[in-house]
């Protein structure tokens, strides 16, 4: 391609909305264009690195079994009621209704859709397993479109779907999609993690994994141990209980007592006016969802983990009480409210079933109890991990490491959705004594224009992208001084055309700027390898530029192209 004709302006300065260094860069070196809020459109430049991504990502999908299709982002309605997933994503789906007044939704995902295609096409175990991908564009009325790429309301995936007939097959399909994800991040140059994960409105009945890259930007972050390989995403991370198990006798403890606590209702207050120890305090916290009003008591120094409490009470979603609903529920305002007498029921976390006694409000404004016991002051039936890890805590499967943390962008992400579609939507199979089954399923996404995002994130500097050479839109970039020398136009040429009949992808800067201007687009750009042709090539050379390592080597036209060929550089 000549860079005359490349549709790629570059701007010498980002617009004032992109923060992140991606977000920049890809608007600064022509890859992208902002239409709205969380869409974009993506010029030549950004479609052909996404373009090596699909590919990557196509061989890796083919070689693990799975067979590509292409499904409509118009969906009924009524298949995602049906899932009972339409209220879960609520103002997420972006909605609309044909001249029949008959609802749609634009689908973020496909869950519905390919069940319900495959409860026509396939009733017998015979015909299973089978595991199915498509890479398409894919729509979330996100309510605060960020980052550029990196949360739009318009992006692209690949999502696939496996179908089998038991568990056992789909841990097997599971296994090759994990791995088959570690070989597409790993040939995309990416620094990642594969994380322990919440499995979220896609649902299901098994493990999920979440493939992070590992970025300062990153929305996510993972807790990750220093001494084996336990990783996992701060909202499913596990805490340590080994010192925890404790026995202890509470005969010989004295009674729960009240005392005046005027205007006190924090535990940073408790400490202050009684100097204690925020780990000597159970915090109550009332929330509400699942239909129903509960309470959560986590330590003075911890803090209530709200996915770990949503999955143990089977809700779609939990929050914090309002004030009306604490006084309906507690006879009291927040801050002096406390389990004793407290007539909801009691999610308490390990580390408050393990403490000897504790401080507590007593339910009463401007009074706390001392000397409370777990178990005997309050009930312990439901005792689970509620809180959030903590960086520097040990690690819960070694119990060796610690756990220190780090920012992660959510690449991909893979699920054990067993029967939580298939019964739902009546996608069954007959089994070799002819009973009817539900089908297992998985699903396993991958975010095709995030990760192009996440890419650019990782791999840039001062001047600008540095692709690596599996996604970079052109593999060498020869940049002619002088239009008007016509040396330096036949060499130019000359190396053009005999890269290109090699098939080495080539991009040409034939335009007639000056040379500064071409050396910043080209650093811009970040295409590996750049060829300068200028004054030496009346002499058979080139200046030779490595993007990655940004070293400059004067070198024989022929050996320049040995190198590009041989991938020596780049």
């Amino acid at each position: 391609m000549r860079q005359s004709n490349l549709l790629a302006t570059t701007l010498r300065e980002a617009p004032a909305e992109a923060e992140t260094v991606n977000h920049q860069l890809l608007l600064r070196a022509g890859y992208i264009r902002q239409l709205a809020a969380g869409i974009y459109t993506y010029l030549p430049l950004g479609r052909r690195v996404l373009r090596k991504i699909e590919a990557i990502v196509r061989e890796e999908m083919d070689a693990a079994g799975a067979q590509e299709m292409l499904m409509p982002s118009m969906q009924p309605a009524e298949l995602w009621k049906a899932s009972e997933r339409y209220e879960v994503y609520g103002k997420e789906l972006m909605k609309l209704n044909d001249r029949h007044d008959r609802e749609f939704v634009l689908g973020p995902t496909h869950e519905e859709v390919i069940t319900s295609l495959m409860r026509g096409e396939v009733s017998s175990y015979r015909k299973l397993p089978v595991t199915v991908y498509q890479i398409g564009t894919k729509f979330r009325d996100e309510r605060r479109p960020r980052s550029g790429l990196m949360r739009g309301r318009e992006f692209l995936m690949k999502d696939a779907y496996s179908f089998d007939t038991g568990w056992e097959g789909l841990d097997d399909t599971y296994s090759r999609m994990y791995k088959a994800y570690q070989r597409i991040f790993e040939r995309c140059g990416l620094v990642y993690r594969a994380v322990q994960a919440d499995a979220g409105a896609i649902g299901g009945e098994g493990e999920t994994h979440e493939f992070m890259a590992i970025s300062g930007i990153g929305e996510d972050t993972i807790a990750v141990c220093s001494a084996c390989d336990y990783a996992a995403n701060l909202e499913q991370a596990e805490v340590h209980t080994g010192a925890e198990a404790v026995q202890r006798n509470v005969s010989n403890l004295p009674a729960a007592e009240k005392f005046h606590t005027p205007g006190i209702r924090t535990v940073e207050q408790l400490e202050q006016e009684l100097r204690i120890a925020p780990e000597q305090v159970i915090k109550t916290l009332i929330y509400q969802g699942g239909g129903q009003v509960f309470a959560v008591l986590v330590r003075g120094d911890h803090e209530v983990n709200e996915v770990k409490v949503r999955n143990y009470i089977g809700a779609s979603e939990i929050a914090l009480a309002d004030s009306g609903t604490v006084r309906a529920a507690a006879s009291v305002e927040s801050g002096f409210v406390g389990p004793v007498g407290l007539s909801l029921t009691l999610l308490a976390d390990r580390a408050v079933a393990a403490m000897t006694s504790g401080i507590t409000g007593a339910g009463e404004r401007d009074f706390h109890l001392r000397d409370v016991v777990p178990g005997r002051d309050f009930t312990l039936e439901h005792v689970a991990d509620f809180r959030t890890a903590e960086e520097g805590g040990t690690c819960p499967v070694c119990g060796e490491g610690v756990l220190h943390f780090e920012q992660g962008i959510e690449i991909g992400h893979i699920f054990k959705l067993g029967t939580k579609y298939s019964e739902k939507l009546g996608a069954t199979v007959l089994d070799a004594a002819g009973q009817s089954n539900p089908v297992i399923m998985g699903c396993y996404g991958i975010g095709i224009s995030r990760l192009m995002a996440a890419v650019a994130e990782q791999n840039s500097d001062g001047q600008g992208l540095i692709w690596p050479a599996a996604l970079a839109p052109y593999r060498v970039h020869i940049l002619q001084m002088s239009v008007q020398d016509e040396v330096q136009t036949a060499a130019a040429e000359a190396l053009y055309e005999q890269l290109s009949k090699l098939g080495v992808e080539t991009l040409l800067d034939d335009r007639d700027e000056r040379a500064g201007v071409k050396f910043k687009d080209s650093a811009l750009m970040g295409i590996p390898v750049a060829i300068v042709v200028g004054k030496a090539a009346a002499g058979g050379k080139v200046e030779y530029l490595d993007r990655r390592s940004d070293s400059k080597e004067v070198i024989d036209i022929t050996e320049a192209v040995s190198r590009v060929t041989s991938g020596q550089n780049g």
